[in-house]
């Protein structure tokens, strides 16, 4: 289990369970791209990810064989971080670190953008369209990107699962550099409590079950009837009135 597999289990039983079948798999979006292309100037292989998508060049016209504009936004992203101090110092340590561990009797994988264990903290970069941006989320209502995308429940996971390999009796320090998708990008260091993050992790231990039944096929997935998996496969079986398009 990932905490990127176990949110898409959230959103979507029914998808989530297609895409680990390789079924029905969602084409990648131009913001899964754009976030890979930062995230390659961060762990030194922004050279290669170039030469491996080629989507990202321009084919024709004045422009053919430059950037396409929106990554040409990116490295502005790339850049209002580097010109940061406080963000790089944020951001240093080492690089893409993979680790694994039992949590709630299930085992995870999971890989920290940046570690520092002898600064006491591990960071996460994120690329967002807007820092202060409203997001609505079911159950919850209009919130932050950080909760929107369940970032809470990733720092969570992380600082437990890291803990027990540390071998330690306390979480790290946490940070969640983001830098927005505006033209002059903007930027955060944000934190997040550790009574907030323990209550996220005490909700994984309440849906986990769930979740590892779903995916081990022991009980049918729900669809969420509104993803692109639901959209594809829907079959019509009644009217609807028009007030519940927007319920």
């Amino acid at each position: 289990m990932s905490v990127s597999q176990y949110k898409d289990f959230l959103k979507c039983e029914a998808s989530a369970l297609a895409r680990l079948n390789r079924k029905n798999v969602e084409p990648k979006s131009e913001a899964l791209l754009f976030g890979s292309y930062v995230h390659s100037w961060l762990d030194g292989t922004i050279e290669e990810f170039k030469t491996e998508n080629p989507d990202l060049f321009s084919t024709r016209g004045a422009s053919k064989g430059e950037l396409k504009a929106q990554y040409k936004l990116a490295d502005e992203m790339i850049k209002v971080l580097e010109n940061d101090p406080f963000c790089m110092m944020a951001l240093q340590g080492e690089k893409e670190v993979i680790m694994t561990g039992e949590l709630f009797g299930i085992q995870w994988k999971m890989r920290m953008d940046v570690y520092n264990p002898s600064l006491g903290r591990f960071s996460d970069l994120k690329t967002v369209k807007a820092l202060n941006e409203k997001y609505w989320k079911e159950g919850v209502g209009y919130c932050s990107f950080v909760e929107a995308y369940g970032y809470i429940t990733q720092l969570a996971v992380y600082s437990e699962i890291e803990r027990r390999n540390r071998g330690g009796d306390s979480w790290l320090e946490s940070y969640l550099v983001a830098v927005s998708k505006q033209d002059p990008p903007d930027k955060a260091i944000i934190t997040i409590d550790q009574d907030t993050l323990a209550m996220a992790l005490g909700e994984v231990e309440e849906k986990i079950t769930r979740v590892a039944a779903v995916k081990a096929g022991e009980v049918k997935p729900i669809e969420c009837g509104k993803c692109y998996h639901c959209r594809r496969n829907k079959k019509i079986t009644t009217v609807i009135h028009y007030m519940d398009l927007i319920s």
